[in-house]
């Protein structure tokens, strides 16, 4: 996503300082190429050499630096993306009037590429009139504003906003900006993710190694791509991915309901997630003692959500499906394919190192109903992601 990519990163007088300077080490390491544009006062907060420690590039302090005659006009008009992190009540102020009057301002004014501003300021001075109309103007003219989030503040504890985003929102919302002119722009994705548990009693439960990495990845992803993106997520132990809807179940048929739920309203419905394919036949309301030997439960099987909730489709809907086989997988994976009436099916084997379940890796196969395959060599689930959405996105075309 960001290699190759040139950013400016614009950085005003606030104590939220600190943060950006995780946040230009978090774009430098992903490949970005980050030039840093520092105000008088921010650099009162942390040291130009600190940005380019960081970095690897020199910093613009002043339209006085030496080489700063027209870096103003080239960095504001050659980037890929202009991010203001924290931006101040004083800077928005200015950036509203059309001022030029620093380095950082003058940047601004000549830029011709997307702009990105994360507000941090005290909560009263983000709630000012002036400060919300000073906001909205910029947005009006075509800047992105992110956040500001709540939570505790230089002079303490606040329940309103004013503390500027986590670095790595910030970065999400700047790798979305980016990716305008997809074909997921606009469209609604919904993507399921994890396990499913069904209960034995009411401490054990029968599940899988489903982690929910891969289906987190796609969700990811598509928000990048700028879909709005509904995540139905099975208990995993993950971060929820930045700007997603999150549903939360536990057992496969509460993922029934939620995917019934959700199909009406779906233009692409992605199920990373792996149900259990078993269930108690009953449930014990009291825990199962050792003490009264072996154990023997009767399973049942439990419903093939994609085939049960065939009746929730949209006509026009993308349809992708997942197999995780052991064994003649692109054949079984061909079978569930026709079986379920899908447009793709993803699939790969549980045996394969690497691939599968609890790694943060994966390889498959994307089969299509048109008959076609495509081969996704071992990588991260992040670029495997890329490469299931890629292929959803040519269906769109």
């Amino acid at each position: 996503m960001w290699s190759g990519r040139h950013v400016v990163l614009g950085v005003s007088g606030g104590i939220a300082c600190y943060k950006s300077c995780y946040l230009a080490r978090h774009l430098t390491e992903a490949g970005a190429r980050v030039d840093v544009v520092l105000t008088r006062s921010a650099a009162e907060f942390v040291r130009p050499v600190t940005f380019e420690a960081l970095t690897g590039r020199p910093v613009m302090a002043s339209l006085w630096d030496r080489d700063a005659a027209l870096s103003h006009v080239r960095w504001g008009q050659q980037a890929d993306v202009v991010i203001v992190a924290p931006a101040t009540a004083h800077l928005i102020a200015r950036m509203a009037q059309g001022l030029a009057d620093d380095a950082l301002t003058s940047v601004l004014l000549a830029a011709t590429a997307p702009v990105l501003l994360a507000p941090a300021m005290n909560d009263e001075m983000f709630a000012h009139p002036q400060t919300q109309v000073n906001l909205a103007l910029l947005e009006r003219r075509g800047v992105t504003v992110v956040g500001p989030a709540i939570g505790p503040l230089a002079e303490g504890p606040s329940s309103r906003p004013g503390r500027m985003s986590e670095p790595a929102a910030i970065a999400a919302h700047a790798a979305r900006l980016l990716r305008r002119g997809s074909r997921l722009e606009g469209k609604r994705v919904v993507v399921t993710a994890g396990p499913t548990r069904e209960a034995i009693d009411p401490v054990r439960v029968v599940t899988n190694r489903s982690s929910g990495k891969m289906g987190y990845r796609l969700a990811e992803v598509a928000w990048e791509r700028g879909a709005d993106v509904q995540l139905i997520s099975g208990p995993v132990m993950l971060e929820p991915p930045v700007g997603v809807q999150v549903t939360r179940i536990d057992s496969t048929a509460e993922l029934e309901q939620a995917v019934r739920e959700a199909l009406p309203a779906a233009d692409i419905l992605v199920m990373a997630a792996a149900p259990a394919d078993y269930r108690p036949r009953e449930f014990s309301a009291s825990k199962r003692s050792r003490i009264d030997g072996a154990l023997a439960i009767p399973f049942e099987p439990t419903a093939d959500i994609l085939r049960a909730t065939r009746d929730a489709r949209r006509a026009e809907s993308i349809i992708v499906g997942f197999a995780l086989e052991t064994g003649d997988a692109l054949a079984k994976g061909r079978q569930k394919l026709e079986r379920k009436e899908l447009d793709l099916i993803v699939v790969n084997d549980a045996l394969e190192p690497g691939a599968g379940t609890e790694v943060d890796t994966n390889r498959v196969a994307i089969l299509g109903r048109d008959g076609s395959s495509t081969i996704v060599p071992l990588g991260t689930k992040r670029e495997v992601a890329e490469a299931i959405l890629d292929a959803v996105e040519a269906r769109l075309g």
